[in-house]
């Protein structure tokens, strides 16, 4: 839950109709990204639990927590902590560090997936637009996205100076945020930390102690930090709700949300336009839902998914030098894991090309193209039968499972 996106996102469109509250973001005009919420298929992610251990599974070297949301978390050793919420030996087993009936702090940091219910961890994370707080952390950490010069250095002890304690990630829009804003933000994150901690000394449980940020707000600390000239809000409680969390957590933003009134474009007979109907959204979301994505330069992508894997094959189409087809295929590549909300293995069959220097031209690029993907993705480079291969983080839920029930899917031929 640590990336950003440092580049201005000019804006971010919001609307709630019906089981759906959405999040648009649009970069120069064009989707970059988007943040869905299902009434009926809510997403438990960043959600922090005070939950009891059911019973340890030592073949998986973890332990199944109860959330009192009738679908049991997988806590692994791996994201456990011991007694007071002390770090992890190396190599120490789950049975040394928490025990059947034990109440333990919990947050969720991946959605339940077919049989297997939500991946947990101790290590809460807090996020915001320039700061992460990791309360049981002991350092500040800088986003290696702000290179490795003295800056960041300097911004760690700017951070130090204006943050209370420690245990914060450093995002990489803090690099030009005024010390008020971090300030502000800093106290507030703080603050839902000190909340929560002392919910949990009440005990009881399981309990939920705080949810994770719902779509428009995921939105806005993703994308807050570039300062989006509007935030358009098509619902006018949403707009209003929106406006109050600005004000304590993003000031800066909170003049710039919009409520959205249709009657000011419709003519009476019209109806209702919606937001999204404007920008004719809903059109490029229903094409995300398919497989085949045509390319401006004649080729196309098939974007197929499988229960283990993402697979990407590029198509050249009749015309084009297989580096140009290929090196717009990246940037779109790019752009349709982060709107389709892929996780896990990607695997991308490039149109071949002979020279090395173009095979190390692509990769270069399609890094590049992923750097700002708000969820971690790593580019491991070609493999042995010239595949590229990818990983990207699991947040969430899929885009194609959040909306494929009841949705029409628009196919290009």
């Amino acid at each position: 839950m640590t990336g950003t996106t440092v580049g201005a996102a000019s804006e971010i469109l919001i609307d709630r109709e019906g089981p759906l509250t959405r999040a648009a973001v649009l970069t120069g005009g064009r989707l970059t990204d988007l943040y869905i919420d299902h009434a009926e298929r809510p997403s438990l992610l960043g959600h922090v639990f005070l939950g009891r251990v059911e019973r340890i599974a030592t073949g998986l070297d973890g332990a199944f927590v109860d959330l009192g949301t009738g679908k049991s978390g997988l806590l692994s050793a791996l994201d456990a902590r011991g007694p007071q919420g002390r770090p992890k030996a190396k190599g120490e087993r789950i049975g040394n560090l928490l025990r059947t009936g034990q109440t333990v702090l919990v947050q969720v940091k991946a959605d339940a997936t077919g049989a297997k219910g939500p991946s947990l961890t101790m290590d809460i994370t807090l996020p915001g637009r320039f700061l992460v707080h990791a309360p049981l952390g002991r350092d500040v950490a800088v986003s290696k996205r702000l290179g490795s010069g003295p800056e960041r250095t300097e911004l760690a002890r700017r951070i130090q100076d204006i943050a209370p304690g420690a245990g914060w990630i450093v995002r990489a829009g803090a690099a030009t945020a005024p010390d008020g804003l971090l300030a502000a933000e800093s106290d507030a994150l703080h603050l839902a930390w000190r909340s929560i901690r002392d919910a949990a000394e009440r005990g009881g449980g399981p309990t939920l102690l705080l949810p994770g940020p719902d779509a428009p707000r995921r939105a806005l600390i993703e994308h807050g930090a570039g300062a989006p000239s509007r935030i358009i809000v098509d619902d006018a409680a949403l707009a209003r709700d929106l406006a109050e969390w600005c004000a304590d957590r993003a000031p800066d933003l909170e003049e710039r949300v919009e409520p959205f009134d249709a009657r000011l474009l419709a003519a009476p007979s019209d109806g209702r336009q919606r937001l999204f109907d404007l920008r004719d959204l809903d059109a490029e979301i229903d094409t995300l839902l398919g497989t085949r994505v045509p390319l401006s330069g004649g080729g196309s992508l098939v974007i197929e998914r499988t229960e283990a894997m993402t697979v990407v094959d590029v198509n050249a189409g009749e015309r084009g030098n297989p580096l140009d087809v290929n090196l717009e295929a990246a940037a779109e590549i790019a752009r349709q894991l982060r709107l389709r909300n892929a996780g896990g293995i990607v695997v991308v069959d490039f149109v071949n090309m002979r020279n090395r220097g173009d095979a190390e031209r692509l990769l270069n690029a399609l890094s590049r193209a992923v750097e700002d993907d708000p969820a971690q993705t790593q580019v491991y480079g070609l493999s042995k039968l010239g595949l590229v291969e990818m990983t990207r983080a699991r947040r969430g839920t899929a885009l194609a499972d959040l909306l494929g029930t009841g949705r029409r899917v628009a196919v290009e031929d």
